[in-house]
């Protein structure tokens, strides 16, 4: 076999896998019947992959209803004497969970990362169901504890994972990710965030948790340890309120030193408010494309009152 003939079947080879991964990560992708149905809410998100496939990039949904079989694990609960998971398992039905995160970088192997996040999470959702009847900060600082034993530094997760009540309350823990946007219908622009009313923590595995069972196992870090994870909760109190969640590819959009964020954005939600919360996500990312060409993934998800 000549030097050419091998070189073109490495190519081959590589670019087989290339395939196979990119299959691989399309298969995590939500589908449209995830989207959480909520009375009062309406939900929807999108992911524009840089390079049109697969990035660092990634979102879940999690409607308990749709998700979990909620009528059996209550009959499971109440046969073991259990009132405190039937009662939370209860509240399931009236919320739904969203998860997004950014793996830094942008090329189709970083989604490896977004991958592995997906299925520790969803596999600890179940645990957490099993155990509490609802997801608690355990599972994020289980799921910080593997990923700071596993990943390297400079390949940090920021994350947000939120979730949405019918009562208009929105309850979240974030991993240095960009916070949440408001914008209110009644005042017709983005609210102003309380710096007390929003706590985040370094990237997911940056520093090992210390309230874990097992952090005796870690015997010294030099960088330190994470505090323990606190919750969010934000109420938003009108109809029509828009509650915006996105990546640094949206905070960090730029034609120049011109910024998208947050007087285009602004405007690109005000003359959709009343559109569906689908139709403010596509009004959104066309307007963002027509501002400047992307320089990074970008996803977004718009959570609106009714």
């Amino acid at each position: 076999m000549s030097q050419a003939e091998q070189v073109d079947g490495a190519f081959k080879d590589l670019s087989s896998e290339l395939r196979n991964f990119t299959e691989i990560a399309r298969g995590i992708v939500p589908l449209p019947g995830e989207v959480p149905s909520l009375a009062c809410v309406d939900v929807y998100g999108q992911i524009l992959p840089l390079n049109g496939v697969a990035g660092g990039d990634h979102l879940i949904y999690v409607d308990f209803k749709k998700r979990y079989d909620l009528d059996a694990r209550i009959a499971a609960a109440t046969d073991a004497g259990r009132p405190d998971i039937v009662a939370n398992l209860d509240r399931c039905r009236r919320k739904a969970g969203v998860a997004l995160i950014d793996v830094a970088g942008h090329h189709g192997t970083d989604a490896m990362l977004a991958a592995m996040f997906h299925q520790a999470f969803l596999t600890g959702a179940l645990y957490e169901l099993d155990i509490s009847g609802s997801i608690t900060r355990r599972l994020f600082e289980n799921l910080n504890q593997r990923f700071n034993r596993t990943s390297s530094v400079n390949k940090f997760i920021t994350m947000l994972y939120g979730e949405i009540s019918e009562d208009r309350t929105f309850r979240f823990l974030s991993a240095a990710h960009p916070p949440p946007a408001i914008f209110s219908a009644a005042h017709d622009r983005f609210m102003e965030i309380v710096p007390d009313s929003f706590t985040s923590f370094p990237p997911l595995g940056v520093f090992p948790s210390q309230h874990v069972v097992d952090q005796r196992a870690v015997t010294h870090d030099v960088l330190g340890f994470k505090d323990r994870y606190a919750v969010n909760e934000w109420t938003l109190m009108g109809a029509g309120d828009i509650l915006l969640l996105h990546t640094d590819g949206v905070l960090e959009h730029a034609r120049g030193d011109e910024r998208y964020v947050s007087d285009r954005l602004e405007r690109a939600i005000r003359g959709a408010k009343h559109c569906s919360a689908q139709d403010i996500v596509h009004t959104i990312i066309d307007d963002l494309k027509a501002f400047a060409d992307p320089t990074d993934d970008v996803s977004l998800v718009v959570i609106k009152t009714c």
